[in-house]
């Protein structure tokens, strides 16, 4: 587990320091293959031309996300929202805005370079009602019930312990609490030299539940109202670049992995009596 933590950490800080240096969006580089690779079919148009205009420029380049949870999680003024993997800020800043007045926004990140880069663009957006926090999603860093929704975009599938981030996003919820995040999920099973690849797994794509397990852990962990919707389902041609620097070969798999990659928007709320 500590070694694909170090991979998602060494990852997610070079992509970072790509924006700073201004070498492009986060995903560009010599080996383009994670969920957010620059015009990769996951990450692009996520979000429309007037919530981009909302941010700074580096903000919108560090998105690293395969799918747009703020502008489906419902939010309101004086909510409270944790955003687990929050990168260069981009979800954090769009929904301070939209839990304003009297809501905070919080981003938890493990990533230095990331931290760095979000409060950037905070204080570049001008946004007061957001603070980032250094952390891992397996043990937030906020007391029990303190937060209304927890978001996530394209993370959760990057932690080798998916059941301690979930029990932790349901303990750091309110009563009533939501989870809103997106994330890659899969449909059948999966072949093991995809799975295994740590390459793949810094990339969102190796560590996917299946939607079945998920709701399972989900279950598990107390959630209920337990909600799974598809919101893009990828071709093999879509995964070209992940499994060429995978050296996996596309024709071999690509009929074994049609129809069973997809983004999904994952729903899930604490009950309002435990």
């Amino acid at each position: 587990m500590s070694n694909i933590k170090e991979a998602v950490k060494e990852k997610y800080g070079q992509a970072a320091l790509r924006v700073v240096s201004g070498g492009g969006n986060a995903g560009c580089g010599s080996s383009p293959s994670s969920c957010c690779s620059g015009g990769d079919p996951i990450t692009s148009d996520l979000y429309n031309q007037l919530q981009k205009d909302e941010l700074p420029e580096t903000a919108v380049l560090a998105s690293l996300g395969c799918g747009n949870p703020t502008a489906l999680a419902e939010l309101k003024p004086g909510q409270v929202v944790l955003d687990l993997g929050s990168g260069g800020g981009i979800d954090v800043l769009l929904s301070a805005r939209r839990v304003s007045p009297g809501g905070k926004a919080y981003g938890l990140d493990m990533t230095d370079e990331m931290l760095i880069l979000a409060r950037e663009n905070q204080r570049k957006a001008g946004v007061q009602n957001v603070e980032f926090l250094k952390g891992e999603i397996e043990d937030i860093p906020l007391p029990n019930g303190s937060v209304d929704v927890i978001i996530s975009n394209c993370v959760i599938n990057l932690s080798a312990d998916k059941d301690r981030v979930l029990r932790e996003a349901f303990r750091v919820l309110k009563p009533g609490g939501r989870l809103a995040v997106s994330d890659v999920v899969t449909r059948g099973e999966i072949p093991a030299e995809i799975r295994k690849s740590m390459l793949l797994w810094a990339g969102c794509v190796a560590g996917a539940l299946d939607e079945h397990e998920y709701r399972s852990k989900l279950g598990s962990a107390g959630f209920e109202n337990i909600a799974i919707e598809p919101t893009r389902i990828y071709r093999p041609e879509d995964a070209s670049s992940f499994l060429a620097d995978a050296g996996i070969d596309l024709e071999k798999v690509g009929p074994l992995i049609e129809g069973k990659f997809m983004s999904a928007f994952v729903r899930a709320q604490k009950p309002l009596q435990e």
